[in-house]
């Protein structure tokens, strides 16, 4: 295991990440788009909006990376964006990613 990924699996074994996580009280069907097309395309839209502004969002993509989720919206990524994200520096690329959404 790399140092990243060991460092990520740290990171995502604390399970108090999701408390303060800006999807707490939003419905779990919004990270989960439907089949429709159309449909999935305004749940992704409103459920990265969400992401957008979770101050754990980060914790919560290593945490899908490292347990391989494969459904759903995690960390602002969906399961095709995720699957393109370089394995390697696994907890830098997140932390990228949520800095680029807080700005």
């Amino acid at each position: 295991m790399s140092i990243s990924a060991a460092t990520a699996r740290l990171a995502c074994d604390r399970s108090d990440w999701r408390g303060h996580a800006a999807c707490r009280d939003a419905d779990p069907e919004l990270f989960l788009p439907d089949d429709d097309i159309r449909s999935a395309r305004v749940q992704v839209k409103m459920a990265k909006l969400i992401c957008r502004g979770c101050p754990v969002s980060a914790t919560c993509l290593n945490w899908a990376l490292a347990g391989g989720q494969g459904a759903g919206i995690w960390g602002g990524l969906t399961e095709d964006e995720r699957r393109r994200l370089p394995r390697r520096g696994l907890l830098s690329a997140s932390h990228r990613l949520a800095r680029r959404g807080k700005s």
